[in-house]
């Protein structure tokens, strides 16, 4: 059985009902009634940053079972996606500036490294009919895009599975890197699970360097888990992975965060199991929305990803229904609807859903209410092409140059200071540096974009 040491001593400590003379400020005692396991680095309670106590037994804990070295982050994939590229990139001695490869559907996050660690960067850019928020790259795209860079690229960073539960081909992808030797990165915030499927689809056992995993997403885990994970032999000394988390996340991390990503490590050792019970359930739905007419995309096993337009109601009206009934998506837009079940989902919420999907499946005439909302005949009009925009600017100077807010429609010509985006999913649609054409602006009009900060 998986120790728990940090939910251990932190229950210890408030069974024995101390006297609180140190942060925080409620003592223990307030009106959300989990205070009590709320402390801070009092001493026993190790440090996150430099754990040699109950933080580096609960790492160790979690590095056995993902089989690489794990640290763990309070403050989301977020966090680990700055310290992982801090990590891979070369020293700036030469002052040559170091380049990353990158599929253009990285979350903000990426951005904000960009913009602190002051990177360029080179897109792997959709495929035409692609969504913005996805980009299935192909090894054979990263072969030629590492060929062409010549040794200037620092690492390479994709982000799989994307938000329509697309998966790259982590294996063959990494395998290119190897060739030209360059380091592969992987935002895996969606695929934690991946690692206790059978056999793994996780990106370290697939041959990635480093990447991170959102333990809140797919995992029993509260919102801000998350895990870094290295390779095992990388010539990364632990110390120096510490350094990069701490030098972007806050020195107060939660407690209540790190006691759930100590709990989870037992649930993991069930996790196995618990998805071969629970995988051919939901591939079982996924088989009979199909056989109601619903297209579904991406094959990532525990990902329902519904293409809305095909039934002629947009994502958003999908997902009106959908909270009308008590369902509520992970995501959704014009043309897609995105659903995350985990094991933790009973029977109940997965027949809820299919009762729901199945009425709206069933063969209405145009006008026919759907609950009060009126059917319309056909979805608005299709998603813009996707066109790589000009860069004029580094995302560094754009992100902090003087900016102004406008709206989008009198953007024309001007150069974006903050990434165009929503959250979810919270890739943009433009980047910062990036010059507004008419193709971005069709693409904001699109998605509901309104105002834009732009350089001054």
């Amino acid at each position: 059985m998986i120790s728990t040491p940090i939910c251990d001593f932190v229950r210890r400590y408030a069974e024995g009902r101390p006297a609180r003379l140190h942060m925080p400020g409620h003592k223990g005692r307030g009106p959300l009634g989990f205070e009590r396991l709320d402390i801070t680095e009092i001493d026993g309670a190790d440090n996150l940053y430099a754990p040699e106590g109950i933080i580096a037994e609960s790492e160790a804990n979690a590095s056995r079972l993902f089989g690489a070295r794990t640290f763990y982050s309070a403050e989301g994939s977020s966090l680990a996606i700055r310290a992982m590229l801090a990590l891979a990139l070369p020293p700036r001695s030469s002052g040559e500036r170091p380049v990353v490869l990158a599929g253009r559907n990285a979350h903000r996050a990426f951005l904000s490294a960009a913009a602190l660690l002051d990177f360029d960067v080179e897109w792997l850019h959709p495929a035409p009919g692609d969504a913005y928020h996805s980009c299935t790259v192909a090894p054979e795209q990263v072969d030629a895009a590492l060929a062409r860079l010549g040794g200037r690229c620092a690492t390479v960073y994709l982000t799989s599975p994307d938000y329509l539960g697309h998966l790259a081909d982590i294996a063959a992808i990494a395998a290119a890197c190897r060739r030209h030797g360059v380091p592969l990165l992987v935002d895996n915030a969606h695929g934690a699970y991946l690692r206790f499927l059978s056999p793994s689809l996780h990106p370290m056992d697939l041959g990635a360097d480093m990447c991170c995993d959102s333990a809140h997403k797919t995992l029993p885990a509260v919102t801000g888990a998350a895990y870094l994970h290295l390779r095992r032999g990388l010539p990364v000394e632990d110390r120096r992975v510490k350094e990069m988390l701490a030098l972007f996340g806050s020195s107060s991390p939660s407690y209540l965060i790190l006691q759930s990503l100590d709990a989870c490590n037992p649930c993991l050792e069930d996790l196995p199991g618990l998805l071969a019970d629970f995988l051919p359930k939901l591939e079982a739905l996924k088989r009979r929305l199909a056989g109601l007419g619903w297209i579904l995309v991406g094959d990532e096993p525990m990902k329902l990803t519904l293409a809305a337009r095909a039934s002629g109601l947009t994502g958003d009206d999908i997902a009106r229904r959908l909270m009308d009934a008590g369902v509520y998506c992970e995501f959704h837009d014009p043309d897609f609807v995105t659903l995350m079940a985990t094991p933790w989902n009973d029977d109940a919420d997965l027949r809820r859903l299919e009762a729901v999907l199945a009425d709206l499946a069933r063969p209405k005439s145009v006008g026919e209410n759907i609950d009060g909302a009126v059917r319309p005949s056909l979805p608005r009009e299709a998603a813009p092409a996707y066109r790589a925009p000009r860069t004029a600017m580094t995302v560094r100077e754009a992100a902090f140059a003087p900016r102004e807010t406008l709206p989008a429609r009198e953007c024309a010509g001007r150069v974006l200071a903050a990434p165009a985006l929503s959250c979810p999913p919270c890739v943009p649609i433009a980047v910062c540096g990036e010059v507004i054409d008419e193709s971005v602006l069709q693409r904001l009009r699109y998605y509901g974009i309104e105002t834009c900060d732009v350089v001054k």
